[in-house]
Parts: C-alpha cells; sequence; structure tokens
C-alpha cells in the first residue's frame, strides 16, 4: 500500500484501540432501531488484520433511533473545529427524513462508540458520510417495513417526514418513528440494498446551517479538556530535557520540595511537580536544578538541505509514463530547479491536554486528542491494563491539524496518576508544545521539466525527498512523466533531528509549491500568460472547469510574468477533491514585505453537504496557509527548538487576512470528498506565483520571509 491509503494514513499500526462491541451497545441502550455498519475497504482491513495487528471484527458504526425519537450517531470521530459535528448530522438526518434538530453526534467516546483509526486527512465525510447516509436509508426502509404492518398498508403508498410515517392515501392514518421503536430492540445490519434519495430532493444536505456546536463556543460553555475538573486533582509541571536526544545527568529537588502543597515526583527518566493550582506547580518547577548531557549539533536551520539530501533513502517510483530520454529530445527548452521548506509547526489553539483518573473499576480519561482509540492504548500500556479498562472521554478539540495523534501527554498524566495515587492533568504548555511537536518536515524536491516550441510539457522528472507522495502526480497532460519519492512525512530517523509528521495537508503543501512553481516558470520561458499556459496543457475537464471559475471569478486578466500587477494561480488534485486558487499580492521592494490583497479559491468537492461549512474550511485554509508561505518556520540548533512561543515564531496575523473569495463547483454526481485541507495546498505556490509577476523575483525557499525576498532580489540584479 501507499502511505495515502485509507487505512495506512496517518498513524502508526499501535494507535489501534478496543472498541465497545456490538453485544455490549445493545445492553447499554435497550430498546430502539439500531444499525450497525462498517467504514472503510474491508479488505484493506482484513489484509491489515492478517499482518497481525488488532482491528476489531465488530462493525465499527452505529445509528440508534431511540423509543423518544430522538437519533444518535455513534462515532470514534472527533470535532476539532472542521464542522463534521454538523455535517454528518445533515447527512444522517437527510436520508433519515427527520428533523436536523433530533439527531445527536455522539463522537470519541471509547466506552460508547465503535473504533475508529482516527480523524485526520479531510475523510470524515468522504469516508463516513456515505455508508452513514446508506445506513440512515436502510433504517428508513425498516422503519416504513413496521409502519406498513402496523397500519396495514403497502408500504409503496408510505411516506415520510419529520419522522412521521403517513398514508398518503389517508394522512390521518400515520406513526412516528417513536411509537414504532417505543419498547422494541431492532437490530439490522446494514447491505446497502436500500435507495438513497436523489441529491435534487435534498432539503437539509447541502444547504448553509448553523454549526451545532457555534453557540457553546461562543459563549464559552464549550468544555475541551482542560476544563474539567474532578475532585482530588492535581496539575502536573513535567521537567523536559533542553534538546532532542538530550539525557538527564543530575537533578535537585530540595527547592521544589519545600514549597507548600508541591508534590515531587522522581521516576526514572521522569520528573515532575504536582499541586492543587498550576501556577503553584509551574514555580516549583522553575525552581528544580537540573544538569542534562547534550548531543553534539550536528544539523540546524542553514544546512539542513544538504543534510537531507546527503541523507534521503533509497525511494518508489509514485507515477511513471512514456520514456524521459524521448520526452527531452522533443524539448526546445529545459528547466532544472530545487525547490526547499522548513520545518513548520501545528501551534494549535488548545496545547496538548490530557487528565487521567484510575478508579476502582474503570481508568477514566479526558483527553484532547485526534485518535481516542490511540489515547485509550497509550494509557493501557502505560498501566498495564487491558484496553477496556481504559474510557476515553473527547471533549471539544481546539485544533490539531495532523499533531494531535501521538498522545504523548495522555501516557504522562497515566503514569504520574499511577505514581500519585490522585487524578493529574498534564497540559503542555506553549514551549513544550513547540518542543514536543511532530513537526511538518523539511523537504527537498529536485525538478526537471520541458517544453516543446509551441509550449506544451513534453517532459516532467520529480525527486521528492521527505514531503511524500501526497498531491504528487502531475496534473498536465505530460506525455513522458516520472515521479519518484524517498522519504516520507512522518516518523524520526537520521535524517530529521527531531519528529516530524502530518501537517494539515500532509506532503501536498511542498509538491504543489514546487509543481506549481515550475508550471509558472514554463509559462513564462514560452511566453504565455500562466492561465493560458494551464488551459493548453490541461486534458482533464473538471480541473479545467475549475480553473476557468477562478478565473471568471477573480476577473482581472493574466499577462505574461512579471507583469508587475502581482497576480498568481496554482492548481492541485488533492484526494480528488479539485483545487485552484489565484491571489493578488502587492510587494514592498524595499523591506520585503509581502502584502496579499485578495484570494479567490474555486473548489470542486463533489456534492456540498453544508454549504457554510465548506466556505469556512476554504476560508480557514487560506487564512493558515499564509503562515507558512510567509513567516513559519522553525529555528533549531540540532535537537534543540530555538522557538519557545509566538514572540520568534511567527504565523498569520490579522492584519494579513486578505479578502477571500470562494467559488464551490456544483457537482453534486460526485460523492462529497474532504474539504477540510485542500485549499492550504495550494498557498505556497500562489503566492510564490504572485510574488514572482509582481517583482520577477522567483522564490524557491519557504516561507517567503522578507529578508528572503530581498536577498534574492539582490542576488538576482547582480
Amino acid at each position: 500500500m501507499r502511505e495515502d491509503d485509507y487505512l495506512n494514513d496517518d498513524f502508526e499500526e499501535s494507535t489501534v484501540g478496543t472498541p465497545i462491541h456490538r453485544r455490549e451497545f445493545l445492553k447499554r441502550f435497550g430498546s430502539g432501531l439500531f444499525v450497525f455498519f462498517t467504514v472503510g475497504d474491508l479488505s484493506a482491513v482484513q489484509q491489515t488484520r492478517r499482518r497481525g495487528s488488532e482491528y476489531p471484527e465488530d462493525f465499527n458504526a452505529y445509528l440508534r433511533i431511540g423509543d423518544d425519537g430522538r437519533v444518535s450517531c455513534f462515532t470514534g470521530k472527533i470535532e476539532m473545529g472542521q464542522g463534521i459535528i454538523t455535517s454528518l448530522a445533515q447527512m444522517l438526518a437527510e436520508e433519515l427524513e427527520v428533523d436536523f434538530s433530533s439527531v445527536d453526534m455522539v463522537m470519541g467516546d471509547t466506552a460508547l462508540c465503535p473504533y475508529d483509526r482516527g480523524t485526520f486527512g479531510s475523510r470524515s465525510t468522504k469516508y463516513f458520510g456515505p455508508p452513514l447516509r446508506q445506513a440512515a436509508a436502510e433504517a428508513k426502509a425498516v422503519l416504513i417495513q413496521l409502519a406498513a404492518e402496523q397500519l396495514r398498508v403497502p408500504k409503496d403508498r408510505l411516506f415520510v417526514k419529520n419522522g412521521v410515517i403517513t398514508d398518503r392515501r389517508n394522512q390521518g392514518k400515520k406513526i412516528s418513528y417513536a411509537q414504532l421503536t417505543k419498547g422494541k430492540t431492532i437490530e439490522r445490519r446494514l447491505d446497502g440494498k436500500a435507495p438513497l434519495k436523489d441529491h435534487s430532493q435534498h432539503t437539509i444536505s447541502g444547504k448553509a446551517i448553523l454549526r451545532t456546536d457555534a453557540m457553546k463556543k461562543v459563549t464559552g460553555e464549550a468544555k475541551f479538556a482542560g476544563d474539567i475538573r474532578i475532585p482530588g486533582l492535581l496539575y502536573a509541571k513535567i521537567l523536559r530535557p533542553p534538546a532532542h536526544g538530550a539525557t538527564l545527568k543530575t537533578v535537585d529537588t530540595t527547592a521544589a520540595q519545600k514549597i507548600s502543597g508541591a508534590k515531587v515526583i522522581q521516576d526514572g527518566d521522569l520528573v515532575a511537580v504536582l499541586h492543587e493550582h498550576p501556577d503553584e506547580a509551574e514555580k516549583a518547577l522553575r525552581s528544580l536544578k537540573a544538569e542534562y548531557e547534550s548531543p553534539e549539533v550536528s544539523v540546524d536551520n542553514q544546512t539542513i538541505f544538504k543534510h537531507l539530501e546527503d541523507s534521503a533513502p533509497s525511494g518508489d517510483i509514485v507515477t511513471e509514463k512514456g520514456n524521459l530520454v524521448e520526452g527531452r529530445k522533443l524539448a526546445a527548452q529545459s528547466f532544472e530547479t530545487k525547490y526547499f521548506n522548513h520545518y513548520v509547526a501545528h501551534a494549535p489553539m488548545e496545547p496538548h491536554t490530557t487528565m487521567v483518573h484510575i478508579g476502582i473499576d474503570e481508568i477514566k480519561v479526558w483527553a484532547s486528542t485526534q485518535s481516542p482509540f490511540g489515547a485509550q492504548r497509550s494509557v493501557a500500556q502505560t498501566l498495564g491494563v487491558p484496553p477496556e479498562k481504559v474510557h476515553v472521554i473527547t471533549p471539544f478539540v481546539g485544533g490539531g491539524f495532523g499533531g494531535k495523534t501521538r498522545n504523548l501527554e495522555a501516557g504522562e498524566a497515566a503514569r504520574l496518576a499511577k505514581l500519585a495515587g490522585r487524578p493529574i492533568q498534564v497540559a503542555w504548555s506553549r514551549k513544550e508544545e513547540f518542543f514536543y511537536d511532530t513537526f511538518r518536515p523539511a523537504a527537498v524536491i529536485k525538478a526537471n521539466s520541458g517544453i516543446d516550441a509551441s509550449g506544451k510539457i513534453v517532459h516532467w522528472d520529480f525527486d521528492i525527498l521527505f514531503a511524500g507522495t501526497r498531491s504528487s502526480e502531475p496534473i498536465y497532460d505530460i506525455p513522458h512523466h516520472r515521479v519518484f519519492a524517498r522519504g516520507a512525512w512522518r516518523g524520526t530517523g537520521s535524517a530529521h533531528p527531531f519528529s516530524v509528521g502530518a501537517w494539515r495537508g500532509p506532503g501536498s503543501n511542498t509538491n504543489v509549491f514546487a509543481m506549481e512553481s515550475l508550471t509558472d516558470i514554463m509559462a513564462q520561458a514560452a511566453g504565455m500568460d500562466p492561465l493560458s499556459f494551464r488551459m493548453k496543457n490541461l486534458n482533464d475537464e473538471r480541473m479545467r472547469r475549475v480553473l476557468q471559475a477562478a478565473a471568471d471569478k477573480f476577473g482581472r486578466p493574466f499577462s505574461k510574468a512579471p507583469s508587475g500587477k502581482g497576480y498568481g494561480i496554482a492548481c492541485t488534485n488533492y484526494l480528488n477533491t479539485y483545487v485552484t486558487t489565484m491571489a493578488e499580492v502587492k510587494v514592498d521592494e524595499k523591506s520585503g514585505n509581502v502584502h496579499v490583497e485578495r484570494v479567490v479559491c474555486a473548489q470542486d468537492t463533489g456534492e456540498v453537504i453544508n454549504l457554510e461549512g465548506v466556505k469556512l474550511q476554504i476560508e480557514g485554509c487560506i487564512t493558515m496557509g499564509l503562515g507558512y508561505c510567509l513567516s513559519e518556520e522553525i529555528q533549531f540548533k540540532g535537537g534543540k527548538i530555538l522557538d519557545e512561543n509566538f514572540d520568534t515564531y511567527a504565523y498569520t496575523r490579522f492584519s494579513w487576512t486578505p479578502k477571500i473569495e470562494t467559488v464551490l463547483i456544483d457537482n453534486p454526481q460526485l460523492a462529497p470528498q474532504g474539504c477540510g485541507e485542500p485549499a492550504i495546498t495550494t498557498m505556497g505556490a500562489v503566492i510564490a506565483n504572485a510574488v514572482n509577476d509582481a517583482i520577477g523575483v522567483r522564490m524557491f525557499v519557504l516561507p517567503m520571509t522578507p529578508e528572503r525576498i530581498k536577498e534574492t532580489m539582490v542576488k538576482e540584479v547582480k
């Protein structure tokens, strides 16, 4: 399997936890109609299981219609701001023919919800939504059959509205879902035979609906892991090394032990102070006197790219067509370039936080995590207990972006709770967040391409180092091409001085930056404007439609670069979501500052479930994407992270935010695709192309800081 396959995406096998099984679920909830279904490719699950992992045999999604008329979806997915708490409920309400307000989403609770691998990759609506919709259709079909029997009318004479089944010929003859399920336990397994509603009949799905978590979040009612309080709770502050790879030699805890109420824990490599008040715990932590032995510095921001090139492992061909030797013979002009990006942090608003309470019969965990079952397993392994004894509850998560998957703080909290005999909360400080984050990996892309005399791309050869394969396949019609990938975007090893991992749109941000920057270079060499050049080389009608829709909305004529206008274009196919972004920038040539004035993004994400939700996701991607384009870069020396807070690590400011316009392509014939990540992947390329159009400077390194822009301007003048 390639790294982009659904079951082998953002997490390692060790994240697998133990689900609640169907029989236990029925015992807990008693009466109602239950539909059980599986999400994902069953053959892939079985193949993975044969390799020795612990994927559950039971179904991994549950739908319940209770005898109170409320509908519940139980899913291991979590809500971290992406809006699936609303969009999945829309799909369910639409197909089941119930009022949207009657749907409850029960998410990320390992004692109530079936197993799920995690929430990541812009894939919840795409992969979980269709089987959920089918399960709702199945439930509706069962209820109509039951109603036909009770009302003694043919089922084809019945229709459903707001959870009430009515006889078309005698509308006084009706029965509700609640009446049909009252006092009964009706179990069904999904067979996928019930017909789905045509999209033209949708009244809930496809509409702009206020997010169900919106009011709680703006009023402060919403609970996050750090908001949970229980009797006896102690706050933990943990002694951290000064650098990755450093080892503790000595520690003096005398001063900390003198602080009233402070409890010092020292267990091997773990040194922590506990207190009923977090500020007192922090005070005690600062009083510790520790001596570490740190490894020799071997790489830093200035040497990282050479190090990566020297350390790159053997790789694999991602895609190949034609013959590159023949393609080079066809080229009137050839181009050889390199593209680089630095390490980038997730920097979520809510740092990693977990609370663990070890009870007599159950270990209860409140965790800010993208993988509740991964947290369950982490705690279970730490404490040496069966996973089913660990109950993980996932409140709202304050941003993840691919970073809240390892559950390191869950293991720390469990270990301390056992040693202290009290409930423990571990909430990372911003400094810890930057230190232990799995950064988006620094990466290098070596690119070689050529065009013929007419401006057609005839060869394309990409060598990707440490960015992974996602969005790396050419979107243009190129007869001779090859993409080769060496090193992935996750893990540890000799190449990186610290851990790297998924960062919103993993790999794609780097790959699209290189691909679409090179496309603009070729357009300029061909004497063409970047829009015409792309249209000339695009055969994919769906992508052409998205590109044209963006151009129509942008409403500005493109010219051969550099035109001085500051216009840019970038396109990609992100896991079958098609995106075109256009931007208008102004560059201060004295300071090197880039001001992005306007961004237009057209996106074909298949069927749109929540109109407003998709727009919000696109706007969020564009806003966040400005950071990795213009300023975000982890400064380090060896394993020492020099950025400890936002005073040195600069991400998007409100003052940077441009006018954002979205265009959603109507494509209801295609099942809903992901929309939480695609629009961020084009931002590096579109801004780089716009900068080049504005001042004639081509940027090959992300981020495009003012210093780098000025330095490049000086070099090009020379």
